[in-house]
């Protein structure tokens, strides 16, 4: 199959006619710095329960907007009306927000260099758009997926939904660079929902969300897709395991961790922690600051020397993964954390200005890449990209890490967490634990958190997996700013053993 090209029904937009009269109008004025944004990205969500279509629907964000740098502060502006005028009006606007700004900015803005890029095209990696395949097909596969989950006896309810999204951009800025980007991303999902006879409880799909098309759902493993058969198989037999499993008892207990939970572990301990802006206390918003700082940099011990992680807005089929990001920046992967120890951070070109030491290789500093907003309508900030942990070379099968553990615990799945304000204290769940005794799986237990400092228990990891062992796992709802920014984004990681995590009985813990 051919790969796809940008969509024609966006090519046909004006966007170089406005951004050459909104970058011509902002060189009039003055500025030291301009760039033209415009977006139109397109969302589908289906949701089913219990082989019922529930809803379909549409929506579409489509518009455009001018960012500046006139004397020393950043101006912005946006619109959604499609001609030269108005373009021309949104960059004047953008200039008198600028001069507001100017009065309220002692440190003047300036960003770091970067390389121009003439009128470059990039199209993520998918086969099949999901928005061109027929609702009532999808719907389909969904009831199906429902109908054959209520086939098991524990389960009661079954739930399934699609989130699609095609996004388009084109980047346009006074220095030559222009960018015209496509890509698409994709959430299935489903829950089983099921009473025992003192609980209620549920299992959901672990499959991850990806930057892929709709061959996911259809193609299976070995094509790109998931084993959903398989899965929807094992799932009631898992539920009704769950609902008679005992609960857990409180205490210390080695943990094997399968990627499909420690995603989200490395998400809210790693990721954003190491966010520059946070760690050095411009942004707190929804996710607060890290205790990263920027002054640990190169000394603080992260974990153990076989954690390796990685920033990646390259990533094949990850969330976060473009061509150029939102500040007309060719995307890079580099290293957050090497052996254990703090190495690096998550930039866009305003921080990287102000931190040039952290890419030595380029006077001024350079961004990797990390510039995102969600919309037309929004400023573009620093986001996360695929934070990643990499697997040992050599390292061992997930079934080798469980052999290594006399009394443990295997987690697979999330569920609900928490971390405060710094990014260092933490706990989480899971969609099933199983008890390992003796290096041998013995059935699952419920009412599971495991709790810790960040650096207490990335210290406590003694073997990550090898490479057959890593899954990119990821989000889709990640928050930032205000005002509210939503982006998605991947993470990679291999099953890995942890020694001496402390467990928690969640319902002991709720005092009932």
């Amino acid at each position: 199959m051919s790969a796809p090209g940008l969509d024609p029904t966006f090519t046909a937009l004006p966007y170089r006619s406005l951004g050459d009269a909104a970058l011509g109008r902002a060189r009039e004025l003055g500025v030291s710095h301009a760039d033209f944004r415009f977006e139109r990205v397109r969302y589908q969500h289906l949701g089913v329960r219990d082989g019922v279509l529930q809803g379909a629907s549409d929506h579409e964000d489509l518009g455009f907007a001018v960012r500046v740098i006139h004397r020393g502060a950043w101006g912005f502006a946006s619109a959604v009306v499609l001609t030269t005028d108005e373009a021309v009006r949104v960059a004047e606007r953008a200039v008198a927000v600028a001069l507001v700004a100017g009065e309220m900015t002692t440190t003047p803005v300036e960003i770091a260099p970067e390389p121009v890029h003439d009128d470059v095209t990039w199209v993520s990696a998918y086969d099949v758009n999901p928005l061109d395949v027929p609702v009532a097909e999808k719907a389909a596969v969904l009831i199906d997926w429902t109908n054959r989950l209520r086939t098991g006896a524990a389960v009661d309810h079954a739930s399934a939904d699609l989130q699609q999204v095609l996004e388009n951009k084109y980047y346009a800025d006074l220095a030559g660079t222009r960018t015209t980007q496509q890509r698409v991303r994709l959430q299935p999902g489903f829950e089983a929902m099921g009473s025992g006879a003192d609980t209620v409880d549920s299992m959901a799909s672990i499959a991850p969300p990806v930057g892929r098309g709709w061959e996911y759902v259809v193609g299976g493993a070995g094509s790109g897709g998931w084993d959903w058969d398989d899965e929807i198989e094992q799932v009631p037999e898992l539920l009704a395991e769950k609902l008679k499993a005992p609960s857990v008892e409180a205490g210390t207990y080695d943990l094997v961790i399968h990627p499909s939970n420690l995603w989200l572990t490395i998400h809210e301990s790693i990721g954003h922690a190491t966010e520059l802006d946070r760690a050095l206390g411009y942004e707190a918003n929804y996710a607060g600051t890290s205790f990263a700082t920027y002054d640990k940099l190169g000394t603080l011990e992260y974990g153990s020397p076989v954690m390796n992680v990685t920033g990646d807005r390259t990533q094949p089929h990850g969330l976060a993964t473009i061509g150029y990001d939102d500040e007309g920046v060719q995307t890079q992967s580099w290293d957050i954390v090497r052996d254990g120890r703090l190495v690096g951070y998550q930039l866009d070109r305003a921080m990287a200005h102000m931190k040039p030491e952290l890419n030595p290789a380029h006077p001024g500093g350079r961004s990797n890449g990390c510039a995102y907003a969600d919309s037309p309508g929004h400023i573009p900030i620093q986001r996360m990209a695929n934070v990643s942990l990499q697997p040992a070379p050599d390292g061992p099968s997930t079934e080798e890490l469980i052999g290594r553990v006399e009394r443990g615990l295997y987690v697979v799945g999330d569920k609900s967490w928490s971390i405060d304000m710094q990014r260092f204290n933490f706990q989480f769940t899971g969609q099933r634990f199983y008890t390992i005794a003796d290096g041998q799986l013995v059935g699952q237990v419920r009412d599971v958190a495991y709790q810790a400092t960040t650096t207490d228990f990335w210290g406590s990891m003694e073997a990550v997996g090898g490479p057959d062992t890593w899954v990119l796992g990821g989000a889709f709802n990640c928050g930032k700013a205000q005002p509210g920014q939503v982006a998605s984004v991947s993470h990679g990681c291999p099953t890995s053993l942890f020694r001496g995590v402390r467990i928690l009985n969640t319902t002991d813990e709720a005092g009932q």
